[in-house]
């Protein structure tokens, strides 16, 4: 299994800056995909989202682009931009070829150095080294500088990072998902409920705190966060399918980040269509909340610890 790039026409880059701990990643599709997208948190920071709804002109995107650095990372998108038409893809407007970029950003200037950002370079950088190559996982791309369990602070948060998994149906069929956990919330195991990275009961310990018990009984804060996930499939879905699938691929968030889709989280999943067997959007949806699951659980246990914060991979 290799993750995101499973699915044929798909390829992931990574940038990553480990001295000021953040980067950006990058999924392209050269030969276009249907896309589709799915806001459930309140401090969003995105570019061409419109492109993505039904109503638009625009019927397929060239590249998705997960970036930290708050609003600041969205710069990069440029760069995956200006890279994507050196090489000639885009939307074909009979003057230029225009690539579309839809792109979020996650709050990662809490830990490293806030006044490095993703740019256009970073973003240009991991267009041209996405490959159809197994995803890199962990502390990198947009994960470089994800936290988790933020609740009380970063001094008693945890590192994480990201993850991809891949879940196979009939006849080929495949479902898979890449996701940068960088969550208020803690993580959890949806199959037993336990805590699996989170907010610490002290700064050096390693027991876990119930963040969503914590806040019923009062506590309330954390710092600025997101959740980004991509949800990708080798089936044939119409915009409005594709949309539908990113809605119920974020159900795998829910169920595994807890507290989730908050006022400081700013969460988003993204969904692409590239294939042409023609699959129940439903069944789809529900291997999608499957390959979110897994690759979210994959984000901390494959994140090692970093900026002075303790990982599952040491």
């Amino acid at each position: 299994m290799k993750g995101l790039t499973d699915i044929p026409g798909l390829r992931v880059g990574h940038a990553s800056d480990f001295d000021a701990l953040t980067g950006c990643t990058v999924v392209l599709c050269s030969s276009g995909a249907v896309g589709g997208v799915d806001i459930r948190g309140s401090a969003t920071g995105t570019v061409e989202i419109d492109t993505l709804h039904p109503g638009h002109i625009v019927d397929k995107v060239h590249g998705i682009v997960l970036a930290g650095g708050s609003a600041f990372g969205l710069e990069a998108s440029c760069g995956v931009r200006r890279y994507l038409e050196q090489h000639g893809i885009g939307f074909d407007t009979g003057l230029a070829r225009v690539p579309i970029v839809p792109g979020a950003i996650l709050f990662d200037l809490a830990i490293g150095k806030p006044g490095v950002r993703p740019g256009r370079e970073m973003g240009e950088a991991a267009a041209a080294a996405a490959s159809e190559q197994a995803v890199q996982e962990g502390c990198v791309g947009a994960g470089t500088g994800a936290t988790v369990g933020k609740l009380f602070g970063m001094k008693r948060a945890m590192k994480s990072g990201i993850g991809s998994f891949t879940v196979s149906l009939r006849d080929g069929v495949m479902v898979s998902a890449l996701v940068a956990v960088n969550a208020l919330g803690d993580v959890r195991d949806p199959r037993t409920g336990a805590v699996v990275a989170g907010a610490r009961v002290s700064e050096t310990g390693k027991e876990y705190v119930n963040s969503e018990k914590a806040m019923l009984e009062g506590a309330a804060g954390g710092f600025r966060n997101t959740t980004l996930a991509v949800v990708a499939t080798n089936a044939q879905l119409t915009k409005v399918e594709t949309n539908k699938l990113a809605a119920l691929a974020s159900i795998g968030v829910v169920r595994t980040i807890a507290p989730v889709n908050t006022m400081s989280d700013g969460d988003v999943t993204f969904a692409l269509s590239l294939g042409s067997a023609r699959v129940n959007v439903d069944v789809l949806g529900v291997a999608a909340i499957e390959a979110v699951e897994q690759s979210i659980l994959r984000a901390v246990r494959l994140a090692r610890g970093m900026g002075g914060l303790p990982g599952l991979s040491f």
